[in-house]
């Protein structure tokens, strides 16, 4: 496109632009998210199914980030471990799950030794498997059902506040280095959405009280906003943008799923150590 072009009265707006990735993204959302809620409904196999899908789609889309593209033996061996961990949890063995990932990021080391991305393609071992165990083993006890519902909502709707508070106030910025577009009003954004979400939702199945329930919520936007920003320094080291092309508007599932990177693992403590494997809250 020339310059006359470009300046012509046919040349796309600013806002046509922005709109159209916009416009994609909540095309994406009505699709994945009805089918998400009804997988996490209607629990085994669908939420374990589900759960397969996304990280596996973490996990080849990690070993690319760190190998230019390429996949090879160290990403079979990160495939094999996500799966592995994800079968063992869903028959209850955690312990088990939890070594599988161990074992899994030494032999994806050592497959990709010599590679410049050796240890970010073994960390990506623990950064999905670790989610992945935890998702299934709390959606693994009905009485979770509402606790992983609201898991889910909470880093959505953090994600959710943050991009769009961060665009309409701006300020400065959160993490230039890592995620230029992030600031410290999109953050307090999502963290009083994440507060909001877990007061009303927590009130209303009997959780616990107005103060401590919007604690949690805020807190809980604080680490899904640390998992979405242990993503991005993978990315930039790399020098990638989106993970993958796979959702549109999105990029990629590590794109959409970052923040349950380290929001599920933790929730996932929580529990365990918390009322009888319940939740430490309720």
């Amino acid at each position: 496109m020339n310059s006359i072009a470009a300046s012509g009265g046919t040349a796309p707006s600013a806002d046509a632009a922005a709109a159209s990735p916009m416009r994609s993204r909540v095309l994406s959302a009505l699709v994945l998210a009805p089918a998400a809620f009804a997988c996490l409904w209607y629990g085994t196999p669908w939420f374990e199914l589900l759960v397969a899908a996304a990280t596996l789609a973490m996990a080849w889309e990690w070993r690319r980030i760190c190998a230019a593209g390429a996949f090879g033996a160290p990403g079979i061996a990160l495939i094999l471990t996500v799966a592995g961990a994800i079968v063992l949890t869903g028959f209850g063995r955690v312990p088990a799950a939890l070594g599988v990932v161990a074992v899994g990021a030494a032999v994806t080391a050592a497959l990709a030794r010599g590679e410049r991305g050796v240890g970010w393609s073994a960390l990506g071992a623990v950064a999905v498997g670790m989610p992945a165990i935890a998702f299934v083993w709390l959606r693994g006890d009905d009485e979770r059902l509402d606790l992983v519902l609201w898991l889910l909502v909470a880093v959505s709707l953090t994600d959710i506040a943050a991009f769009f508070v961060g665009r309409a106030i701006g300020g400065p910025r959160l993490a230039p280095v890592i995620s230029p577009k992030k600031t410290w009003a999109g953050l307090l954004g999502g963290m009083a959405a994440a507060a909001l979400w877990t007061v009303v939702f927590g009130l209303w199945i009997g959780w616990a009280g107005p103060l401590r329930l919007a604690l949690l919520g805020a807190g809980l936007a604080v680490v899904a906003q640390l998992g979405d920003l242990s993503v991005s320094v993978v990315k930039r080291h790399f020098g990638v943008k989106d993970a993958s092309h796979l959702i549109p508007g999105h990029g990629g599932m590590l794109d959409r799923a970052d923040g349950y990177v380290l929001a599920a693992p933790v929730i996932g403590l929580l529990v365990a150590f918390g009322n009888h494997g319940v939740a430490p809250w309720s």
